[in-house]
């Protein structure tokens, strides 16, 4: 079944998602909003993935001790892989009952939402935390970029793999700016927090571009010559967003030290008498 839903707001987007009865979706940890009475909610290890729809119950990877043994072995390597990438250890799975039912998801941080449809053929990967929720057709899994890209490169060493058949809804921060790789040559250079989401076609990697004066305060900053970027090549599209988590962060410093200037210090301290 397609999954309906609809994507609303500005600033902070939601996605509210219609299930038919007897339609599931998950969800990681943090991303749930709200649902109707006649939609049950479950907590799992494990994605859908590797046991089936039924998302590692009982019954779902076979009969006999050796199912079971395989099904927790699956489970155990699925929850490794998320911990070691800092991921929700957890799914939560939503299920409608006796009817239509709604719910409502969001990312944690202002911005955008998407719909990407997943197809056999057509997969997608993701930064990390990216992930909202997914029809349990959609296998949620982890890779790995490789050590020296993730030292060189930062946020590219884990993406979020998305496989299978259906709809996964992914959140970023800012705007979303749709590219395809085919209209700029096939190679793009990209600070690597802009990057949102790009198709498994796309090649993903870190290069070392520009020089700058050894006497100047920027390379001061940056401590040698030249810039890392993450590089996009290759044919098929990629999503980017405005804003990075580290601009992000950095404007909620300033802003948290301004604020505390203002109350301890200055003339609006609260020493004044």
């Amino acid at each position: 079944m397609t999954l309906q839903h609809q994507i609303v707001g500005n600033a902070m987007q939601m996605a509210v998602v219609q299930l038919q009865p007897g339609q599931t979706v998950y969800c990681e940890a943090g991303k749930f909003l709200f649902k109707t009475a006649n939609v049950t909610m479950d907590t799992r290890l494990s994605g859908p993935g590797a046991n089936g729809a039924n998302g590692g119950q009982p019954g779902g990877a076979g009969g006999g001790m050796g199912g079971f043994l395989r099904q927790a072995m699956g489970t155990a390597m699925q929850v490794g892989q998320r911990m070691l990438a800092g991921e929700s250890i957890a799914f939560q799975y939503f299920t409608a009952q006796g009817g239509e039912g709604t719910l409502g998801f969001a990312g944690t941080i202002p911005g955008e939402m998407r719909a990407l449809e997943i197809t056999p053929g057509r997969a997608w990967l993701a930064e990390k935390d990216a992930f909202v929720a997914a029809e349990t057709g959609v296998d949620f899994g982890i890779e790995f970029s490789g050590l020296r890209t993730g030292m060189s490169g930062g946020e590219g060493f884990i993406l979020e793999k998305f496989t299978g058949q259906g709809t996964v809804i992914i959140a970023g921060a800012g705007n979303f700016i749709d590219l395809d790789l085919q209209d700029f040559g096939g190679k793009l250079h990209v600070d690597t927090g802009c990057i949102v989401a790009f198709e498994e076609g796309v090649r993903y990697g870190v290069e070392r571009v520009g020089r700058m004066n050894r006497q100047g305060v920027m390379n001061a900053m940056f401590g040698g010559e030249g810039l890392s970027l993450a590089t996009l090549e290759g044919h098929g599209k990629v999503i980017l967003q405005s804003m990075t988590l580290e601009g992000l962060a950095n404007s909620l410093r300033k802003a948290q030290g301004g604020d505390k200037q203002g109350v301890t210090g200055g003339l609006f301290s609260t020493d004044v008498q």
